[in-house]
């Protein structure tokens, strides 16, 4: 490790202790060698004793920096790899990060745009950042082309040796996990710092951003329930993004929005139906709903509309997994459990020598209580927590496409009855699952695999007598080779009949002549 690593690692460590966070390792695991550890830092006693441990571990990272903040928040949508306490108390850290200094922010446009000035490019630009978080932070201005406003995101200057500094010492850390905690293999503690990794580092291109944004303001366009504000790609780059700026009620407002006159109830069912259209229309889902990142328009609030931005982190499912997935909804829904435990076994989610019965007592235990709450108050995000929860306990592997999916619907759902709390989910889903269902399995799909193969098959129609004859040709060859290796294994059992014929003859003999010269004269 490097003078700069130990210095760093230090600084972790007297700040995990001093929030008490060595509560967390079980006593049995404290060997001696780390028991004397302990006494040796003496002087960094637990200084937060008055809270709890959730808080104490969401302070320790709030102060350990942006790295850290945006890894608890990550955590927090692993429920099934902490209890609710912890992960409720990690879902409230804030990625707010004091802002650069708008030179810094100037110049790094600069460079970005061939070294030509900003006033090549924009006017008003404004040098006082209007948000900031811990990887980038945004400045406003007009394009000078057409005069349209617009806001500019920049990727904070010398941000990735950091970001690559704290990864290390993080997957240093998860490869103690499994040693200290009793299920600390099970929560794969390396594969998790690997998924924020991913995460993190794809943040950091805002070109995959700039395509992300585009591609769903292709998916909603001319929608009345969502709109994505213009990108403009002759402006992008790595390291810089420039999108149409955008004015909307904060989703988080809802005083703001009743004085609009916003019909809540449409607005909350609407948020529901733009989730299910991008998961199982459109296969492409914006991962990071969170209320910071929704907005509402001002305009018809009879007839609302969100706006989305911020769409660095995007999840897909493929066909099987969105046909499982709409299956295991109905199914949990009707109580159909051994229905939810077959599909779990044959998506391949659960390993196939899985025991069924086994499985669909252990879901029906866990998801039975749930019916006792009327289904408007029922959760979409806690039942898919509770199957996949269940799931894990019969070796399920983590599929992170589902938990993207399961975190976006907990932000959903939690936005959709903040605006109307008698929101029900499941009579706003249900006709949306089922006609997506029926839509894949019925003659329309049969007619769309039709459309999407005929090209296919007017290619190769030409090729097709010679490919039946080749294929009639092989046939025979393959029938001649069985027959051939058929007799060759007859004539073998025939010689080895036959030599154990002789062997039984030559046996008798033997035994008969021994028997003969023991005898006395």
């Amino acid at each position: 490790m490097t003078p700069g690593e130990v210095r760093r690692l230090y600084f972790i460590i007297r700040t995990f202790l001093s929030y008490g966070l060595d509560e967390l390792i079980p006593k049995m695991r404290i060997t001696l060698p780390l028991r004397l550890w302990r006494y040796s830092l003496f002087w960094m006693p637990n200084r937060h004793k008055d809270k709890l441990l959730g808080e104490r571990l969401r302070l320790a990272l709030q102060e350990l920096g942006p790295v850290w903040i945006k890894f608890g928040q990550m955590l927090s949508t692993r429920r099934d790899l902490f209890p609710p306490h912890i992960a409720d108390q990690l879902a409230l850290l804030q990625d707010k990060v004091a802002p650069f200094d708008g030179k810094l922010a100037k110049q790094q446009i600069e460079a970005a745009m061939g070294g030509l000035p900003v006033e090549a490019w924009f006017d008003d630009f404004e040098i006082k950042p209007l948000a900031s978080a811990s990887i980038a932070q945004v400045h406003t201005a007009r394009l000078k082309s057409n005069g349209k406003e617009v806001v500019i995101k920049v990727i904070r200057p010398d941000i990735l040796p950091v970001i690559k500094a704290d990864l290390k010492l993080i997957y240093r850390l998860a490869r103690w996990v499994p040693r200290l905690l009793p299920d600390g293999r099970r929560l794969r503690p390396t594969e998790v710092v690997r998924e924020y990794e991913k995460t993190l580092i794809d943040e950091l291109n805002l070109l995959r951003e700039s395509a992300n944004a585009i591609q769903l303001r292709r998916n909603f366009e001319d929608s009345p329930m969502l709109y994505i504000p213009e990108v403009y790609p002759d402006y992008c780059s790595e390291g810089m993004m420039v999108m149409e700026r955008i004015y909307g009620i904060p989703v988080s407002d809802v005083a703001a929005l009743e004085k609009n006159g916003t019909n809540m109830k449409l607005l909350a069912e609407r948020g529901v139906q733009v989730f299910f259209t991008q998961v199982f229309r459109d296969s492409f889902f914006h991962a990071d709903m969170h209320p910071g990142n929704i907005f509402v328009s001002y305009e018809h609030p009879e007839n609302p509309k969100y706006i989305g931005i911020d769409c660095g982190i995007v999840g897909s499912l493929n066909k099987e997994d969105k046909r499982y997935l709409a299956e295991n909804f109905i199914a949990f829904f009707n109580r159909d459990y051994r229905k939810v435990a077959e599909l779990h076994v044959d998506s391949g989610w659960v390993p196939p020598d899985t025991n069924v019965e086994e499985f669909e007592f252990a879901i029906r235990t866990v998801c039975e209580p749930i019916f006792e709450k009327p289904l408007a108050e029922i959760s979409f995000g806690h039942v898919l927590l509770n199957l996949f929860n269940t799931a894990r306990r019969f070796n399920m592997e983590v599929q992170p496409q589902l938990v993207l999916l399961q975190k976006t619907l907990l932000y959903v759902e939690g936005v959709g009855r903040q605006l109307y709390p008698q929101l029900d989910l499941w009579k706003t889903a249900k006709p949306f699952l089922e006609s997506w269902i029926k839509d894949q399995v019925g003659i329309p799909a049969l007619v769309r695999a039709f459309k999407e193969k005929a090209p296919f098959w007017v290619e190769k129609m030409p090729e097709l007598p010679e490919l039946v004859y080749d294929s009639l040709r092989q046939g025979k060859y393959l029938q001649h080779s069985v027959d051939k290796i058929a007799r060759e294994l007859q004539s073998n059992h025939v010689r080895q009949g036959q030599s154990r014929y002789f062997l039984g003859i030559w046996r008798y003999v033997s035994i008969k002549w021994h028997i003969l010269v023991g005898q006395p004269t």
